[in-house]
């Protein structure tokens, strides 16, 4: 018997980019050298001061669930990060410890998103926000946003494109993929219009501590009803161990905690201890430090594309990607990255995923390597494109 599936896995569209990992394994499986300009993943781990907190907790044995809202020792830290680093006060009861971002965006799209609504966002934006929409049955709305908004949404796309069904606006500063975020000024602009019209703005800003030419900000110092995403993945080089937080205005904590309660119960209680040795000052200094690093890396990698024949609009401010047009190059990114990947061992992702403005026309490159294989992979695809020539 045909096993009937739900209406709403049509809106979700797979991750096109899987196709390629899938051909990158078997050309590594077979022995070749590839270099992975394509994963949004930071090649640096937890910290030792991390590992060493993880280890404790194993070994005291506090392995028990948590809290629904997290460890209180942990929210509070979180609080205490936002006023020594942003000055922003944030009180602890309004940060919920989550399985991950994703788990802040469903949380916060399960809250926020009624059947029908539309959400406003960039086109290009990561696909899963829009998947997160649409699996509470909103619908994503994206808006073409080019280089000269700096892949963002601006106020005054936001007040044209509002409408009698829009429920609010998901935003990503700085952004994947493209590294982009989104002026204060202009965000407070847009937060002011959808305030007006009774709205919602959700900010992901799980690439905030990965800004290199300014101070990194917060949508928390502009307005307290902001819905705020973050993690522990990228600036605090922890994927695997799922763990990210959520901040909501105070009225509506105890609805976010009731669907925290009964959709994940609560986060990874290991991953929970960890993460508090994430904001002792020596650990602090590793982040910084390695900060550095993709800021080094970053300041090599954009001219080097530009020389290359890359056409990059914008330099990308945060996170560690690079939005390259590659129009001039090719007339289909899918097909370009797949002879990149097969021709020149190098491993980019085209725009296809991430909407359809750029779709054909853009590449993503991230620059979470070393320097060395950075270097190696700008040799490669000269090679390359000499060759095309």
């Amino acid at each position: 018997m045909e096993q009937h599936l739900a209406a709403r896995l049509n809106h979700i569209a797979p991750f096109h980019v899987m196709e390629l990992m899938k051909m990158a394994a078997d050309l590594e499986a077979d022995g070749r050298h590839l270099i992975h300009m394509g994963i949004g993943e930071p090649d640096f781990t937890a910290p030792p001061p991390v590992l060493e907190a993880a280890a404790k907790a194993l070994t005291d044995g506090r392995l028990q669930y948590t809290s629904a809202l997290g460890l209180p020792a942990l929210r509070a830290a979180i609080s205490d990060h936002y006023a020594q680093q942003f000055g922003v006060t944030v009180p602890a009861s309004r940060i919920i410890v989550t399985a991950g971002a994703s788990a802040a965006l469903l949380l916060a799209c399960a809250t926020l998103v009624d059947v029908g609504k539309e959400v406003l966002m960039p086109d290009p934006c990561y696909p899963c926000n829009r998947h997160f929409v649409a699996a509470f049955e909103g619908k994503p709305k994206l808006i073409a946003s080019g280089p000269e908004h700096r892949f963002q949404l601006s106020d005054d796309m936001v007040r044209e494109h509002w409408g009698e069904h829009t429920g609010g606006v998901l935003l990503a500063s700085p952004s994947n993929p493209t590294g982009t975020s989104i002026a204060q000024s202009e965000l407070a602009k847009i937060i002011a219009s959808v305030r007006e019209r009774q709205g919602f703005t959700i900010v992901d800003e799980i690439y905030q501590g990965l800004t290199y030419d300014g101070k990194p900000l917060t949508a928390l110092s502009l307005d307290d009803d902001v819905v705020v995403i973050n993690s522990f993945s990228k600036y605090f080089n922890m994927t695997g161990w799922r763990l990210g937080w959520l901040v909501v205005p105070e009225r509506i904590v105890p609805a976010v905690e009731k669907l925290a309660q009964n959709l994940f119960i609560c986060a990874s209680a290991i991953a929970q201890h960890a993460a508090l040795a994430c904001f002792a000052p020596e650990t602090l200094t590793i982040y910084e430090a390695r900060k550095a690093e993709f800021q080094r890396r970053r300041d090599y990698i954009v001219p080097a594309l530009r020389e290359l024949g890359f056409n990059i609009p914008v330099t990308p401010d945060g996170a560690f990607y690079v939005y390259a047009d590659c129009s001039h190059l090719t007339k289909d990114a899918d097909a370009f990255a797949k002879q990149v990947l097969n021709e020149a061992g190098v491993v980019i992702v085209p725009g296809q995923d991430f909407g359809p403005a750029t779709a054909q026309s853009y590449v993503r490159l991230s620059y979470a390597n070393s320097l060395e294989n950075l270097q190696e992979a700008v040799a490669r695809l000269k090679q390359f494109l000499h060759g095309q020539g």
